[in-house]
């Protein structure tokens, strides 16, 4: 398969190593994968914060980086569910078949290249943080409101890890308060959230909090790190890539 590696800006500047492994991680399960090196960012910050009309620029350069990949994956669910929904450019037929073409790294490999078993350990006790745009957006996870059976994407790839105990949260499917511009607006409550999310997984004796959003990662690590926590946080595919 070939695969083009979009990677957040954010992802890039403060958290390169989520990239490493996610090019890993592809790389492990028969991708041929390629990076374009003019991608910036996808526009989101601007969307988010009403000013969708200026991201023409973002847009029009997604296009010319990933019109031609067979598949777009990405290490972030809100950055894909911005591009899987929100993609609009001067090419507007190459937008729409690069919407029908982008995936959340985890629903990638559960959904396309269907991965049964990963060469992985990680004998701690873990917190799945399932964040909302992955969960309400782009389906990776059951919402624990509605009555249906229950499944979550990167849970059954943590499955897959030897020694990894995943922890059951009292609120699995809780909003962490990140939230993109959100924590900008909203600081304060955006705080009290995230301090709720973390206690959860503290709760339980976690050593390590995983997810498919960085952002919501960094939101949360802020916060152990005020808190002066042992408890750190890692990409999902991070742990996927982890070996004793």
């Amino acid at each position: 398969m070939n695969v083009g590696l979009f990677i957040p800006c954010y992802i890039d500047q403060f958290y390169p190593q989520v990239a490493i492994a996610t090019l890993k991680l592809l790389e492990k399960v028969g991708c041929t994968v390629n990076y374009p090196l003019q991608q910036t960012c996808c526009g989101q910050p601007m969307a988010n914060s009403g000013y969708e009309h200026l991201a023409g620029g973002c847009n029009d350069n997604f296009v010319r980086n990933f019109a031609d990949c067979d598949y777009i994956v990405s290490p972030s669910g809100s950055c894909t569910l911005h591009i899987k929904h929100h993609l609009h450019a001067t090419n507007e037929t190459a937008a729409t078949a690069i919407r029908s073409r982008i995936y959340e790294l985890t629903e990638f490999l559960t959904d396309v290249v269907q991965v049964k078993t990963l060469e992985a350990a990680f004998p701690y006790r873990v917190g799945l943080h399932q964040s909302c745009h992955g969960q309400r957006g782009l389906g990776l996870a059951q919402m624990s409101e509605l009555m249906a059976p229950p499944f979550s994407k990167p849970g059954q790839l943590l499955g897959m890890v030897d020694g990894l105990e995943l922890v059951q949260l009292d609120r699995r499917d809780e909003c962490c308060g990140f939230g993109g511009t959100f924590c900008v607006t909203e600081e304060a409550v955006s705080a009290k959230m995230g301090k709720d999310r973390v206690a959860d997984h503290l709760r339980h004796g976690v050593h390590y909090i995983t997810g498919v959003d960085v952002s919501c990662l960094m939101h949360m690590e802020g916060i152990l790190k005020r808190a002066n926590s042992t408890v750190q946080v890692r990409h999902i595919a991070e742990i996927l890539t982890a070996t004793l």
